[in-house]
């Protein structure tokens, strides 16, 4: 691609604040976990986070998303305002720095960003 195109195509990618969570190598709700920003494909097949590309498939026993490079199987959902992100334990996500902001107006009452409307 050329840059001129990737640049156009980073455009069209939505981001969100989202949940993320490790599954590969951790027992049920027990990986690590973030709230981060994540850029999605026009698709929303295809999640960009932290250096990372994680591609959406159905079927997966604890997760829905897959890294391409390493296979490691993670969760991806929008976060919860009770902060009750995890089913079956009490992990607390790190907040990246920068969704930290939008993460605490969200927890006050503010939409998230890119989810104004619903």
């Amino acid at each position: 691609m050329r840059p001129e195109e990737i640049r156009w195509t980073m455009l069209l990618m939505a981001e969100r604040v989202m949940f993320v969570q490790l599954k590969t190598g951790h027992d049920t709700d027990k990986g690590p976990a973030w709230i981060s920003r994540v850029r999605f494909n026009r698709s929303w097949k295809t999640a960009y986070w932290h250096g990372k590309t994680l591609r959406r498939w159905p079927g997966m026993f604890d997760a829905n998303f897959y890294d391409v490079e390493t296979d490691e199987e993670y969760w991806l959902s929008g976060p919860h305002r009770d902060r009750a992100d995890t089913r079956y334990s009490t992990i607390r996500p790190e907040i990246d720095d920068d969704a930290r902001e939008a993460y605490a107006a969200f927890l006050h009452g503010a939409p998230l960003p890119g989810r104004e409307r619903g």
